[in-house]
């Protein structure tokens, strides 16, 4: 069998985006300007939502959340405990407390009841992660949270996802997204705030621009040149570029394609890989839901598979194949470990998930024969 080498994720971009660069390269318009604000008009009617706010990241995107709502010290904030380190990083940047929650080994998403035992008169907020393009349980993590409590959604890998018709971005408070290139669209680095409340948006409007009190478009183009904003706030330099903001606006267009596509070869490897009971596959959303699949994450029965996840991913990595583990359990990072006294049995479902997840090529760039060649490797293994 000729040997492959097929990488984990790659972008999907082209000639269409190479183009879209040309108008803010000729106009000389390179910040934060038309483009960006395009792409968020484009994005916010695409997620069902009344505002969109174009970030560096989907970091900063959630720390502008978490600072609009005035979230400080002494407040707790509770994160999964199974997923990228920033969803906890922005709430220590906030000088709040994360609270760790257990996640559902089936989903990798956060575990309402585990949440229930987490709530105590301090939580402000928390932050479910709609992890690798599948929607949180947001009904039953609603149904377990006082009214006041609000959700963050960390849509990372969720543009495009639905949760019961509902598009991500839309399903809390706020979200953010990212774009970067593992996303399914990217801008490089970028990110996007949403949000249906006006009051939040305004203020996250002005938290991104150093706390300015209107946009460098707005001035630029008013009739009084010689004024500058008034600077109420504290606030960052979270501003996306207009050449992210153009290649965005072309990768959106495109959004809907592309999870079309890896809709097709995620149900490929699910039948493909349905005989290997070792290999447990991702679990799909409930009625009226969409997976994005930002990737496709599977998790290796140590009861039962063949060899260990590690020992598979290296052999993977021998014939070409890239895989990954699906991500993290943070409380067993250094930093959250030492800092807040955290074993690695507290969250038995994050452990797992950490030591047991893989996650094999879904991307845009793949070929028929790349997805074959992926089952009939992993196939051999298990023989």
């Amino acid at each position: 069998m000729e040997k492959r080498s097929i990488a984990i994720s790659l972008p999907c971009t082209g000639d269409d985006e190479w183009q879209a660069t040309r108008e803010p390269l000729t106009t000389g318009w390179l910040t934060q300007g038309p483009k960006v604000a395009a792409f968020e008009k484009a994005f916010a009617e695409r997620h069902g939502v009344s505002h969109a706010l174009a970030t560096t990241s989907c970091t900063t995107g959630l720390h502008l959340i978490l600072v609009a709502m005035g979230i400080g010290p002494g407040d707790e904030v509770i994160v999964p405990a199974f997923t990228w380190v920033a969803t906890a990083n922005v709430v220590v940047y906030c000088g709040a407390t994360p609270v760790f929650a257990d996640v559902d080994r089936a989903t990798c998403n956060i575990d309402p009841a585990d949440v229930a035992r987490r709530i105590t008169p301090r939580t402000k907020a928390v932050i479910a992660v709609h992890l690798f393009g599948l929607c949180a349980d947001m009904d039953a993590l609603r149904a377990v949270l006082p009214p006041e409590v609000p959700i963050i959604e960390d849509a990372a890998c969720a543009a495009g996802a639905a949760y019961k018709g509902v598009p991500a971005g839309a399903l809390g408070l706020a979200a953010a997204f990212s774009f970067h290139p593992r996303k399914s669209i990217t801008t490089g680095e970028g990110g996007m705030v949403t949000t249906n409340d006006d009051a939040l948006a305004d203020v996250a409007n002005m938290l991104r621009n150093h706390g300015a009190s209107i946009s460098e478009e707005q001035r630029h183009k008013g009739p009084r040149p010689y004024l500058l904003p008034e600077f109420n706030l504290l606030g960052y330099n979270y501003r996306m570029t207009d050449l992210q903001g153009a290649v965005g606006l072309v990768q959106l267009q495109k959004l809907d394609r592309f999870i079309a596509e890896r809709e097709q070869w995620a149900a490929f490897y699910r039948d493909a890989l349905a005989g290997l009971g070792w290999l447990c596959m991702p679990q799909l959303p409930a009625e009226g839901g969409r997976h994005a699949w930002q990737a496709f994450v599977t998790y290796v029965d140590p009861e039962t598979a063949p060899l260990p996840r590690n020992e598979i991913m290296a052999r993977l990595q021998e014939r070409g194949i890239s895989t990954r583990p699906g991500t993290h359990a943070v409380h067993l990072l250094g930093y959250y470990r030492e800092r807040y006294g955290i074993r690695p049995d507290d969250y038995p479902g994050a452990r797992d998930c950490d030591a047991n997840t893989m996650a094999i090529p879904l991307h845009n760039r793949m070929s028929k024969e790349d997805y074959e060649y992926v089952v009939r490797c992993l196939r051999e293994i298990a023989d």
